[in-house]
């Protein structure tokens, strides 16, 4: 009688042997009665995962989107002089900033709850919060609690949620899984910044706010439903003894700088566009086009990981990302070459997000559930200070209504931060392999 034994789904190891006795209940290397198995990896690659990535990605654009369409909403309040463009950007990075101040805890929560449940909770604070944000536009501190911590948490819940669960479901398509996931907040961000504005033209911020709070709760729960466990995840907290790995420290630094200029050109390509003379309406399309091109990198580097390597892949985005803040925008005179500059770099701005789950799941396999959500905290400082910082230099040198070069100490400044990160991340990829494109 012979034994296969398999790995459980959520550790996902490549073929081993496994030593199995089919008859002495002491084997020892020498009985004839002991044969050698393969133990098999059985993750799916397909089946109800495509309606797992499918529910995924139709989350993804609502909490991606909207947090990624805040310039038309900071436009809108910075005309109404609300606030100063530095704080109305620190309300809208506070929202996202959440994925990482709750990526520990909030893996405890989907751990407790399931990941389906975990969602629907998700889904509902991410919709509760834009409704109560209808009844405090007129005050800073109010948004800050409705639209910073209340739908931060659930972008928290809803990206720890939507980011790890394909890794349950594929292996060697992972990087596409990914990319399709997080192209979602490419289009839902596309989708959003046009209504956002239509909507704001229409019946004003405060109705923009509640009239997209139910559109999420309507779409996303029903969505959440969908979500599916192939196993329990592991429950996640913090190994300290990760701190000892040389390419963990580099990964960790590397896109914690990584988020600091991720949220520039989303939240000023308002701004900017009205220096140039365009119109809000014209603003907005051009946040969508950002968007859009958006998705398009998160598919394209998503799929790119398959075939050079997640942590090659995260490096060339970087770079993109880097040279079209550095050489592009400081350049964007007029609307072509700021058109230009904004498809770039929306490419790069996307491959981040949807290589950045490869690249934990690749060079920490089983180990993802508690290394991503130590990698995803060391976000928490760029996402929540990176926007607000290039506020501060703008109004230093004069605010948005100072022109175009009063944009270009920030765009500096992004540029440098994405160049610095994209260092970090060659540094991983020279320690885990000597060959550039080569998946390891």
């Amino acid at each position: 009688m012979s034994t296969v034994l398999k790995t459980s789904a959520l550790e996902q190891r490549p073929i081993e042997l496994a030593v199995v006795s089919s008859h002495n209940p002491e084997p020892d290397a020498a009985s004839e009665n002991t044969i050698v198995v393969p133990v098999v990896d059985d993750v799916p690659d397909g089946g109800y995962g495509w309606v797992v990535v499918s529910a995924c990605s139709l989350i993804t654009s609502f909490f991606v989107g909207l947090t990624y369409s805040w310039g038309v909403m900071q436009a809108g309040l910075s005309k109404q002089k609300l606030a100063p463009d530095s704080t109305l950007a620190f309300i809208g990075s506070t929202t996202i900033s959440f994925v990482a101040f709750g990526a520990v805890v909030n893996t405890h929560v989907i751990r407790f709850m399931g990941t389906r449940n975990a969602a629907l909770l998700g889904c509902f604070l991410l919709g509760f919060g834009q409704i109560l944000s209808g009844w405090s536009a007129r005050s800073v501190g109010g948004l800050f609690v409705t639209n910073g911590i209340i739908m931060g948490f659930g972008c928290s819940i809803c990206f720890l949620a939507c980011g790890t669960l394909p890794a349950q479901w594929f292996k060697r398509r992972r990087g596409m899984a990914n990319g399709l996931i997080f192209a979602g907040g490419g289009v839902g961000g596309c989708v959003w910044s046009v209504l956002m504005q239509s909507l704001l033209d229409k019946v004003g911020i405060e109705w923009t706010f509640r009239i997209l709070g139910f559109i999420t709760l309507v779409v996303t729960m029903p969505a959440a439903m969908l979500l599916k466990e192939r196993t329990r995840r592991t429950t996640a907290s913090i190994d300290w003894s990760l701190f000892k790995d040389p390419k963990f420290l580099l990964l960790f630094f590397g896109s914690g700088i990584a988020t600091f200029p991720l949220l520039v050109p989303p939240f000023f390509i308002p701004l900017y566009a009205s220096s140039l003379g365009l119109s809000s309406s014209l603003g907005s399309l051009l946040l969508a086009l950002f968007n859009l091109s958006s998705a398009f990198g998160r598919v394209g580097f998503g799929a790119l990981c398959d075939v050079l390597g997640p942590l090659s892949s995260l490096a060339i985005a970087l770079v993109v990302s880097a040279l079209s803040l550095l050489a592009i925008w400081p350049v964007s005179t007029a609307l072509a070459p700021f058109i230009v500059f904004i498809v770039i770099n929306g490419l790069g701005n996307g491959g981040f997000f949807s290589t950045m789950p490869s690249v934990v799941g690749h060079v920490y396999g089983p180990r993802i559930s508690i290394a991503f959500a130590m990698v995803v905290s060391s976000w928490a400082v760029g996402y929540i200070m990176g926007a607000p910082v290039a506020g501060y230099i703008l109004e230093r040198y004069g605010g948005s209504e100072a022109g175009r070069a009063a944009f270009r100490p920030a765009m500096y400044y992004a540029g440098s931060m994405s160049l610095g990160s994209a260092s970090f991340v060659l540094g991983v990829r020279h320690l885990t392999s000597k060959q550039f494109f080569a998946f390891a």
